[in-house]
């Protein structure tokens, strides 16, 4: 369990740190505990640790600690979160989020799962500026010059409303506000803004669907949502973050709290979009393959390669799905009348649209292609592959003039690499697994 261990507790409180730990694991956040930065950074520097949480005692006591604990995983990012105590939050700059020490474990778990994902992209632009060599801007210029952040106050008129819209203008936040449900899609359709803030009010309900109606929406689907309760009513914990919210301010936490860790949220979200969509747009880049934006045949290999050292280097796992076209009596006549041809491109366009940006597609020949999944289990990329099959089975390919549309289905394999294994290895591995889960473990 230890060596799974996915985030690091640090602190000297014991009681705290026990039952924080416990609760974490609970959630299957598996957690490993240190006392001293010294051995917290051992345990970043020898295990695959994706994120810290830290004792406001030990920021207290180490105020440098947060560059410690990065320098110990480097190259490998993580995000290092504090949870605090005093209510003053005067809180340097370089934490990823801050919580007080009464923050539900279920509102830690969805913070790192979000704030891992951002690392894992901005790890990706890093591998893919080596595998282009082209002087891509780094990440920091690529940031500069960036519009003000902006966020979308939802609810009725709250007695905190002008303190909040005060103190996020203070941190150079531009607020708009929507009274509505009905005004504020309006608002999120004409406009793009980097955090929601949720007036819960007396009944939550109509927050909560917000939220929901948010995650439906694909182009609404990753924007932050700190929902905030102004009296102590019932909330279902786990079932508001199912449906959609990214964070709970209890009636207890003060504004300058709750813009910080709005302001935090927007700026993560911020950061990840950029890098996205800057990656997105080297899909169209003259060194992809032009009739599928994905990565060509000895394009994908050079850049499998290196995310393999990659991976290596930061203690993360890296997985390989290989899709086969599936030799069905369908495309075996379109592929003799070379309409199979004609549709590799729009069934490589789909592959390049069904996966994340920080994930890696390659068309390495006509009937098959690959993906590079990092930090991804061989389980889970097994599974991105079947969910890109039962998408494309869905869609009708033309036959040519007269004859009936027919549809195209993939067989899937995938591997995960191992320590000192080739990449070409893992993706031969990959390739024999397709058709047959059991082989990957061969």
């Amino acid at each position: 369990m230890t060596l799974q261990a996915r985030l690091l507790i640090l602190s000297r409180d014991d009681a705290w740190l026990q039952g924080m730990g416990e609760n974490l694991d609970r959630l299957g956040l598996r957690t490993i505990s240190a006392y001293e930065p010294d051995a917290g950074c051992a345990a970043l520097a020898d295990l695959p640790i994706e994120a810290v949480l830290v004792n406001e005692t030990c920021q207290r006591e180490w105020p440098d600690i947060v560059a410690q604990l990065r320098a110990a995983c480097w190259p490998r990012r993580i995000p290092v979160i504090l949870m605090r105590l005093d209510d003053q939050h005067q809180i340097p700059e370089d934490w990823d989020m801050v919580f007080t020490r009464d923050a539900h474990a279920q509102q830690i778990v969805v913070s790192v799962e979000h704030l891992v994902r951002a690392c894992i992209a901005e790890e990706e632009y890093d591998t893919r500026r080596e595998t282009f060599n082209a002087g891509l801007q780094d990440l920091d210029s690529l940031l500069e010059n960036q519009p003000i952040l902006n966020i979308l106050s939802i609810g009725k008129p709250d007695p905190e409303y002008l303190a909040m819209t005060h103190a996020l203008r203070e941190k150079g936040v531009e607020v708009t506000a929507a009274l509505s449900s009905y005004s504020a899609f309006d608002y999120l359709h004409d406009k793009t803004f980097d955090a929601v803030l949720l007036w819960g009010g007396a009944q939550p309900s109509e927050s909560l669907a917000i939220a929901a109606g948010m995650r439906r929406n694909t182009r609404l689907y990753h924007t932050p949502v700190l929902l905030r309760l102004s009296k102590l009513v019932e909330v279902d914990i786990g079932d508001a973050f199912l449906r959609g919210v990214n964070d709970i301010a209890n009636p207890k936490a003060t504004v300058p709290e709750i813009s910080d860790r709005l302001v935090r949220l927007a700026r993560t979200h911020r950061r990840q979009v950029t890098i996205r969509k800057t990656l997105e747009t080297m899909r169209h880049r003259p060194e992809m393959d032009k009739g599928t934006g994905l990565f060509g045949r000895d394009l994908f290999a050079a850049h499998l390669a290196r995310l393999s050292n990659a991976a290596s280097e930061r203690h993360r796992t890296l997985s390989i799905c290989v899709l086969k076209i599936a030799e069905t009596p369908e495309v075996t006549r379109a592929r003799s009348r070379k309409m199979l041809d004609k549709a590799v491109p729009q069934i490589g366009s789909m592959v390049a649209r069904l996966v994340r940006a920080e994930d890696s597609a390659g068309r390495l020949s006509n009937d098959v292609f690959a993906l590079a999944l990092p930090a991804t289990s061989v389980e889970a990329a097994r599974s991105v592959g079947e969910r890109i099959s039962a998408v494309v089975s869905c869609t009708a390919f033309d036959s040519g003039e007269g004859k009936t549309p027919y549809v195209v289905e993939f067989i899937v394999g995938a591997a995960e690499i191992r320590d000192g294994e080739p990449a070409a290895t893992a993706l031969m591995r990959a390739a024999t697994a397709v058709g047959n889960p059991d082989r990957e473990a061969v």
